[in-house]
């Protein structure tokens, strides 16, 4: 009955319009969030694929690089049609941050295989994709980098600058996609890569079987080489970001979670001050399927209205976001590309349902009452509370709750910690549905105490009456601190979690940081290096006591998964605490059999490879397969895919690379930073390393996570005002409802003021409550956050934290706002004539 919806809308726009917005809200970030990493992911894809050209296989190694030996084998190998060299170079550039991505390549086998990436030269140089002084860049590298055909761009090699001729641009390139190519042979001689490859790309023979060649050649090459494919990169690709992704996603879904509280309690005040109208209804011959239908109906209107403006609106903000900030959205995972929003009908049809489907679940609960109602007892006024009775049983709430902490107990699914989600959601619905009979034993154990003492009774008459009705009226305050309440504990525990990660991140920073003084050949790429002459200089240096060093090199131990780092330093097998921040779990190195070395590794090697303390592992270093021993677990909060630590004269012997990457400088007393620096700079390559001290390395960390968690927090607001919205609609419908309540309070001698005082009491009282609880429900939560989600999620552990002022800060808000909005409405409420007011009981 469409007449019943707009009557009903009519009557109260405000609340209409607010439940409608709150599932616009949650649609809107949902959608919004969902199209922004699935274009990032897709464009990023495509990048990456773009690099292999038409290729069925690549041949990569286990490390970034391998001997070029290899690639005749391959080249005259039966079922090999084409064999096509490639050397992959993260350059560093001389004052950049971000490094760019050189692609050596063989002309003339890349014009078979991948003609996009070759490059463009001038009319009057034809030969330049030859020269060995050429390279071509993408147009997003060009502008990147400010350089055109002609101009010299300097790179980095050791801690040498190589100077290049931009000769010209590059056949086909994705938008913002950085990259350069140059000849393989010069690529190799400039960056001190001579005999080195980084992947071979294979075309095969028509006829060939693709699987069957991986298997056979794969065994070939057993523990040398990794055969892959494109999938195998798009796979990568998606698990590299995929965690933070879907957390991502699941944040954006909380303001919908809100919002069906706000539907709910929009739906369940209706059919409490409509209760009357419908038994009437009812009595007239409407029967109880036409009613349940009508308000579902009246509800799944409101989510269908909110989700079709959320989509709408989701979709202006992902193209604003991906057009002004790309598609990274903090988390560092997709840099560089600028992907264009698609829309995407599987995705329409997700999160309209959901919007749709979450106020139709919001509104379930209400209608069934309505249509379980007796029509003679609700014709008559009064007992609104009582047709609320059946939510106030405490048994769902507790089966939902003791449900949620069984989830807890289960392990992750996909690598994804579903069943913590899970657990979430159900601690949520269980700590709403004991709301009823926890506010009536709160209430009602202030109102036994105030009435217990009769001195403070009689100066407390106002105060008499708000307990009164709070504590024989619980179901209605459920009602008004449902939204409240799943948006302040779920705020609690992000806060919570937030900041114990941030402590948890400073702590470990400040573990790692111990020297006076860092420097580095470049803060970016992999072509700046230390030599052994410039690291005996470096240590030489007055008021230097010590220089340890470091190197660090990518290890690929899954084709699916992104690289792992391995960290070759000086660590005192006797005692690696002094290095490592070491969890619990470790054993004596010195006690490992000689015939293996100690390695230890961090928490996310536990969880993706399964690898535990005292553990045999056999890995690729230098050009075979050595064998370590777990020695232990370390925190890493810089790498999320897994880290190994090694010592750095283990690396050696096993390498023979006595370059490293990094030196921490130990100061004597009483030398400063800045005379230690101009040392260094005065040394023959003292212009091209780069300084940095514990403070500042901190600071920029910090800022990092800040700007990682930049969306949480956006989200976390926002899910808050939905909150905040819902509880002044509420407040303000109730309110409004209790006219006659009011009107028969001034007959018996209650002023206007008096009423006020009453409200804003009631405000207080309510809120105060649903703080409280919404503290305990919210760090009971965070506990689920920081021990089950986030290892789960993210492999790394973390110490509890509670933002004691941030939390303070926002309840003393919700409780003054509550207080002001109970407040403003009860002004509407009593300003009529008190006889109008109950005009209708006569």
């Amino acid at each position: 009955m469409k007449w019943l919806v707009i009557g009903e809308w009519r009557a109260h726009p405000v609340r209409a319009i607010a439940a409608i917005a709150a599932i616009a809200l949650g649609v809107a970030l949902g959608f919004a969030i969902d199209l922004i990493n699935s274009a990032a992911l897709n464009e990023f894809s495509a990048a990456a694929k773009s690099l292999v050209g038409q290729s069925d296989l690549q041949v990569r190694g286990t490390q970034s690089l391998f001997d070029e030996s290899v690639y005749p084998l391959l080249a005259e190998h039966q079922g090999v049609a084409l064999a096509n060299p490639v050397l992959e170079i993260d350059a560093t550039i001389p004052g950049q941050r971000s490094a760019l991505k050189v692609l050596g390549i063989d002309v003339f086998h890349a014009m078979e295989l991948a003609p996009d990436l070759l490059g463009v030269p001038q009319g009057d140089h034809p030969l330049d994709t030859l020269s060995d002084d050429a390279i071509f860049l993408s147009p997003a590298a060009q502008e990147w980098l400010a350089v055109r055909p002609g101009d010299q761009l300097r790179l980095q090699s050791g801690t040498e600058v190589v100077s290049l001729r931009v000769a010209g641009g590059i056949v086909r390139a994705r938008p913002g996609q950085r990259i350069a190519v140059m000849d393989i042979a010069t690529a190799q001689w400039r960056f001190g890569r001579l005999g080195k490859l980084s992947r071979i790309d294979l075309k095969l023979d028509n006829g060939v079987s693709r699987e069957v060649f991986r298997s056979n050649l794969s065994k070939e090459f057993s523990n040398r080489l990794l055969i892959t494919e494109s999938a195998d990169q798009e796979a990568r690709s998606a698990n590299m970001s995929r965690a933070y992704r879907v957390n991502l996603n699941v944040l954006a879904l909380v303001a919908l979670f809100t919002g069906a509280f706000l539907i709910f309690s929009t739906q369940a005040l209706s059919v409490l001050r409509r209760r009357s109208q419908l038994a009437l209804m009812r009595v007239i011959g409407m029967t109880r399927g036409l009613l349940l239908r009508q308000i579902l109906l009246e509800g799944g209107v409101l989510g269908a209205l909110g989700s079709l403006i959320g989509l709408a609106a989701g979709y202006g903000m992902a193209a604003l976001a991906l057009r002004f900030f790309g598609g990274d959205l903090g988390g560092g995972y997709f840099p560089g590309i600028r992907p264009d929003v698609k829309l995407d009908l599987v995705s329409v049809i997700i999160f309209f349902s959901l919007g749709t489907g979450i106020a139709l679940l919001g509104s379930l609960a209400p209608a069934l009452e309505a249509v379980r109602t007796q029509p003679g007892p609700a014709l008559k006024s009064g007992g609104e509370d009582v047709a609320m009775t059946r939510f106030a049983s405490p048994w769902p709430a507790l089966i939902c709750l003791a449900l949620g902490g069984v989830l807890t107990q289960l392990p992750p699914l996909f690598e994804l910690p579903v069943f913590g989600y899970l657990a979430i959601a159900l601690l949520l619905v269980g700590g709403i549905g004991l709301m009823p009979r926890c506010s009536a034993t709160v209430f009602g154990f202030l109102l036994n105490f105030l009435q217990s003492r009769a001195a403070l009774l009689r100066k407390n008459q106002v105060m008499l009456l708000v307990l009164a009705r709070l504590a024989n009226t619980p179901n209605q305050a459920s009602i008004a601190l449902g939204g409240v309440l799943s948006s302040f504990s779920l705020m609690v525990a992000m806060a919570i979690m937030v900041s114990s990660f941030r402590i948890s991140v400073d702590d470990w920073l400040a573990q790692i940081l111990s020297a006076n003084l860092y420097v580095r050949t470049a803060s970016s790429g992999e072509t700046a290096a230390i030599s052994p002459a410039q690291q005996k200089m470096i240590s030489a240096l007055n008021g230097v006591k010590r220089a340890e060093f470091l190197r660090t090199i990518p290890l690929t131990l899954e084709m699916t998964r992104p690289p792992v780092v391995m960290i070759a330093r000086t660590i005192d097998a006797a005692d690696p605490g002094r290095t490592l921040p070491l969890t619990e779990d470790v054993i004596d190195a010195t006690r490992i059999n000689t015939e293996t070395m100690p390695v230890w590794v961090s928490e996310a090697m536990q969880d993706l490879y399964g690898y535990r303390v005292g553990q045999r592992v056999n890995l690729p270093v230098g050009a075979s397969v050595h064998p370590f021993t777990v020695a232990g677990v370390w925190r890493d909060y810089a790498r999320q895919s897994g880290s190994l630590q090694i010592r750095l004269s283990d690396y050696q012997r096993l390498t023979g690379d006595f370059t490293v990457t990094d030196a921490a400088l130990f100061f004597m007393p009483d030398i400063s930073t800045l005379s230690v620096i101009k040392q260094v700079r005065a040394l023959p390559f003292g212009n091209v390393v780069e300084f940095a001290d514990p403070g500042e390395i901190r600071a920029i960390s910090l800022k990092i996570f800040d700007r990682s968690f930049a969306v949480t927090y956006l989200l976390e607001i926002v899910a808050m005002m939905i909150g905040l919205f819902g509880v002044a609609a509420t407040f303000s419908a109730q309110t409004l409802a209790r006219s006659k309540e009011f009107g028969m309070l001034r007959h018996v001698g209650v002023t206007r003021k008096q009423i006020l005082h009453i409200l804003g009491a009631e405000g207080t009282l309510l809120t105060g409550l649903g703080i409280a609880v919404g503290f305990l429900l919210g760090w009971v939560i965070s506990l689920v956050l920081i021990f089950i989600v986030n290892p789960q999620s993210f492999h790394w552990s973390m110490q509890m934290h509670i933002p004691w002022f941030m939390l303070v800060s926002v309840a003393a808000l919700l409780l003054l706002s509550s207080a002001a909005t109970a407040v403003l409405s009860g002004a509407r409420a009593v300003a009529g004539d008190s006889i109008r007011a109950v005009r209708e009981d006569w």
